[in-house]
């Protein structure tokens, strides 16, 4: 690694990353359609040589490019966990793809786009970076929504997704324009300091918090800025949904931490009780709502809202025990929704996308293993123990506790209870209900490989939750 300069070594996971996407992309101009499987081999090996350059950057923390991006130890856990999840969305897709007329290579293309801007976010040590990343990630994912281009239903959703999130982008930057102007900086560490010095109650700030606020509500898919939520996980193909719905995630979490924990720490007492209502608002509506949906691509929308509202409520305590809560709860949603979408990858047959719970009946008959794995998803998201949901539930809520917000801890519980209503249906089909007619299932070896361990690794952190609890622990440290 001594071509690179000392100052490019912290961003040498970027630069492989961004050299990658450049060799996949001209590799896959001249490939002829037989051949696709090259381009599905590139995209994957720059994603492993994505994460060994990671174990190649120094350990410690690292600010370089003029104080705009930072390297440290929860930049490289998030990029590790981000690559392990675009890796598993590409295997579960292929299959999908090439049974759908869709396996074209722009679909790992704008996946490496998308990991890459999460990168950038994840190392953001300043607002303009941060939006740079932002807008990388979201211009990838409107692109790949509007993936299938022969169905008005996913341009549907994708023109949806661009103009709502182009009015978001819109608050998130007029938001960091009134912040500069009044602090004179957009570095975190700098403007923390200078927030130390201004009246926490002055209306322009708030109001600029307000708007910062508004971005990062809309990229997790918070209540009232969810709009966008459903529209595309049921729009979209199913491997584009299985990918906007969990990678993302993670840039999300490091968009709220960089921006709200580390730039705007001293208005605290001004963003935490905001964050308490949006995670309130997202529990109640996202669990209600999900009742109703027959689309279980759309209930597991809901059910995401749902989700971001438990990991608003370990921000909202403004601890560090809940900040380390919020990442364990991150980290397995991302793979208990990977592995729920992959159980839909595998049901889907001859074309057609399993796209609602009733495509699920008889489940257990046709594939016993594979019924047992939605069963520990389900019950996983549900918060059962000894599965991971139950410890990524549990520390949320003793965080809310050990911070005295008995009222926060409550809501969680009952809307928790609540929400096991749909992920019970969701089994009730498989094992109680007849299968049709055509019951064979018949996916490739890979995707029943990472299936398989994607939902016995959630079992797994529920049996033995201590080590990414410490990870978490280490990478906030």
């Amino acid at each position: 690694m001594n071509f690179l300069p000392a100052e490019f070594l912290p961003a040498l996971p970027e630069i492989v990353l961004a050299a990658a996407i450049c060799v996949v992309l001209l590799v896959d101009v001249y490939l002829p359609e037989r051949l696709r499987d090259i381009t599905y081999v590139l995209a994957l090996l720059g994603l492993v040589l994505a994460a060994l350059a990671i174990g190649e950057a120094d350990a410690g923390r690292s600010v370089i490019f003029s104080g705009s991006y930072v390297a440290d130890e929860l930049a490289r856990f998030l990029k590790l966990i981000a690559l392990l999840a675009a890796a598993t969305a590409f295997l579960y897709a292929r299959g999908y793809l090439q049974a759908n007329g869709l396996f074209k290579g722009e679909y790992y293309l704008l996946g490496l786009f998308a990991v890459l801007g999460i990168f950038v976010m994840i190392s953001a040590a300043s607002l303009l970076t941060m939006y740079l990343g932002l807008e990388m990630l979201s211009l990838a994912l409107y692109a790949l929504v509007a993936f299938n281009r022969d169905s008005p239903v996913a341009a549907e959703a994708a023109m949806k997704y661009f103009v709502l999130g182009a009015i978001a982008s819109g608050c998130l930057l007029y938001g960091i324009s009134i912040v500069y102007g009044i602090t004179g900086t957009v570095q975190f560490a700098a403007l923390a300091k200078a927030l130390e010095t201004l009246p926490a109650d002055d209306l322009t700030l708030l109001a600029g918090m307000a708007l910062i606020i508004v971005g990062v509500a809309f990229k997790f898919g918070a209540v009232p800025f969810h709009m966008w939520l459903p529209d595309v996980y049921q729009g979209a193909p199913l491997p584009v949904t299985l990918f906007v719905g969990t990678v993302p995630k993670l840039a999300a979490f490091a968009l709220l931490l960089r921006v709200l924990v580390e730039g705007m720490a001293p208005l605290g007492d001004g963003w935490q009780p905001v964050l308490a209502v949006l995670a309130v608002v997202s529990l109640a509506l996202g669990n209600i709502v999900a009742i109703a949906q027959s689309n279980i691509k759309r209930m597991l929308a809901y059910s995401t809202i749902a989700h971001v509202g438990f990991i608003l409520l370990g921000f909202a305590t403004g601890t560090r025990a809940g900040m380390e809560a919020a990442l364990f709860y991150t980290v397995v949603y991302v793979l208990m929704a990977a592995g729920a979408f992959g159980i839909l990858v595998l049901a889907s047959r001859d074309g057609v996308e399993a796209e609602n719970i009733d495509d699920l009946k008889g489940l257990n008959q046709r594939s016993p293993w594979f019924a047992a794995m939605m069963l520990l998803l389900m019950v996983s998201m549900i918060g059962v123990p000894p599965l991971a949901g139950f410890y990524a539930k549990w520390w949320i809520l003793a965080a809310l506790l050990d911070n005295g917000m008995l009222g926060l801890a409550i809501a969680g519980v009952v809307f928790s209870v609540i929400g096991a209503y749909y992920y019970l249906r969701v089994v009730k089909v498989m094992y109680f209900d007849p299968a049709p007619a055509e019951t064979a299932l018949a996916p490739g070896w890979e995707l029943r490989l990472v299936l398989s361990v994607n939902a016995l690794l959630v079992l797994g952190l529920g049996l033995l939750p201590e080590r990414l609890i410490s990870l978490c622990a280490q990478a906030l440290g």
